[in-house]
Parts: C-alpha cells; structure tokens; sequence
C-alpha cells in the first residue's frame, strides 16, 4: 500500500467524482483512478461503486475509509515530526485552551518545557469549546485543555486531570462576603453574571432555574477577565469553578444545596503523531498531582 494511493482515496472519498479528485491531487484521472484499482486489488474489494454523477462508498470503503485516514495522518505527522527534528524546529508548542481555564495552571509546566526544550515557541489559542475541538481537527492546535467537551468526533482522546466544585464569587464589600457558607435560596435577589462562554453555562442556568432564581434578566459576559472586573465593581455576583484565580478584592464562598462540579481534561487528536513537546506536555499534565483542586 503507497501513500499516494490513500491519499488518492481520501481526495475521492472527499468529491465523491474522480476527475474531481484528480484535479484536486494533481494527478491524471486515469492515474489516480489506476491508484484507487490497485489500492482495491491489495484491499480484496471495491471501495467505490462507479455510479453518476458521483461515485458512492461500498460497505468495504465505509469500514476502511476511518483506518486509511487515520493510517494517512500518522504518516503526515511522521513526516512533519522528521521535518522537525532536521530543522531544529522539534521545540514548538500549540496549545489550545477554553476560555475557562486559566492560564496559571499551566504555567509551571511551561516553565519545566522551556528547560528541556531550547529555544520552545508556544502558540497559546483561546477559545470556545467548539472553537477548541475545530483547532485540533484542523492541527492548529495539537493539545487542547478544556471542561467536558460533548462533541461526537471519534477521534477526540481526552485524559481527565481533576474534577472541582463552583464556588459564588462576590465582592469583598458585599454582605454575604462574611458568611463561609450560605443557602442557594438567599440569592433570589441577587444580579448574576453569566459565564455564557462556559462548558457548564447550560448546567449553571438550569440550576438557578430549577431554583426559582431569574437568570434571563443577569448580565452576560465573554471571558473571565470581564467577569471579574464586574465583580470588583459590585455589578453582580457568579458561580465560577474553584481553580479560577480571584483578586483580593473578591471573595469565594460555598453554597448548600448545590451540586455544581466540573471537570478538566487535556485532549488530543487520536492516531496524530505528537511531536516530543507535546507529547512531553501531555506527560507532564497527566503525572500532575491536581489534588488542591479536587476537594
């Protein structure tokens, strides 16, 4: 089996028409056609039934197509990781991250990357988490951290670091600063700020509903930097996950009757070849003892 043969059968898979892929490949359509028969021939079967105007997948094409695939990128990702290590280019980093996980989490790990590898460039990408899993589908990004991400991509791997509790976040000079511990149904009265760009904003707004507390009418915000920025200003209060750093100013305080838990997982791109700081990363993350943020 040659790579360009799987590479001709991807381009087919993609415009379901050979002259089509062809034009796509470079190639001659009677080459890339001659490719695809001699791919079939090693394969024991047709993967394609010649129909028109396009061509459709045989049974034997469906249950190839995800091995090919996935057989083509490794090959790519050797190739990038060889092309890598002759250009001295091994010390590269693409990170994407969620919106809501803060970059002081990493940042230790960061620093333990920069002594092992020399001259480590980071490309630190922020995003939703649609926006995270389309980073690592297209390779923008070969890592990515984030809450739980529902997206069906079979291909998405995910190793779980540590599972925290929200918290209320409130300003210093607020009256329920001083309680340690308060009762959900004292904060009816209260003006939320939404994370909307949060993993868990369906979940918190279904909580607050659930408890009489009128979500629709809070403030929305988009990053963490503006939430706080409000809190500081005493322009509302929210529910923020434990690990999320607050100034002095802002106070984090438990509430009963809640269950409101996430958790935080590095992902990555299953049968993509890592380059060695990635996969040094990944190590790294996973060996992690995450327990301050557990209890």
């Amino acid at each position: 089996m040659e790579m360009h043969q799987v590479r001709y059968f991807l381009a087919a898979v993609s415009e379901l028409n050979f002259t089509k892929a062809a034009d796509k490949c470079n190639v001659s359509q009677p080459s890339l056609t001659r490719a695809i028969k001699q791919l079939e021939g090693e394969l024991g079967g047709d993967l394609f039934r010649r129909e028109r105007p396009q061509a459709q997948l045989t049974d034997l094409g469906q249950r190839m197509l995800p091995l090919l695939k996935q057989c083509y990128d490794s090959a790519l990702g050797a190739r990038s990781l060889a092309s890598a290590i002759k250009g001295g280019e091994v010390g590269a980093l693409r990170l994407a991250l969620s919106r809501t996980v803060g970059l002081d989490l990493l940042t230790s790990y960061l620093c333990e990357l920069t002594k092992l590898f020399a001259g480590l460039e980071m490309k630190l990408l922020r995003g939703t988490a649609a926006d995270v899993v389309e980073l690592l589908k297209k390779g923008d990004a070969e890592l990515a951290i984030a809450g739980t991400i529902d997206e069906p991509w079979e291909r998405l791997d995910k190793w779980p670091l540590f599972t925290e509790r929200f918290q209320l976040l409130v300003n210093r000079k607020h009256p329920l600063a001083k309680r340690s511990q308060i009762s959900i149904d004292e904060l009816k009265e209260e003006k939320f700020l939404q994370r909307s760009y949060s993993e868990d904003a369906a979940r918190t707004s279904a909580l607050l509903s659930s408890h009489n507390i009128d979500a629709k009418h809070s403030h929305d915000v988009t990053t963490d930097e503006d939430l706080r920025v409000l809190i500081e200003a005493d322009l509302g209060i929210a529910f923020t996950p434990r690990s999320m750093q607050a100034p002095d100013a802002l106070v984090k305080i438990s509430v009963n009757e809640i269950e409101l838990l996430r958790t935080v997982y590095v992902y990555g791109v299953a049968g993509r070849e890592r380059t060695a700081v990635a996969a040094a990363m990944l190590k790294m993350l996973r060996a992690a003892d995450w327990s301050r943020y557990s209890n």
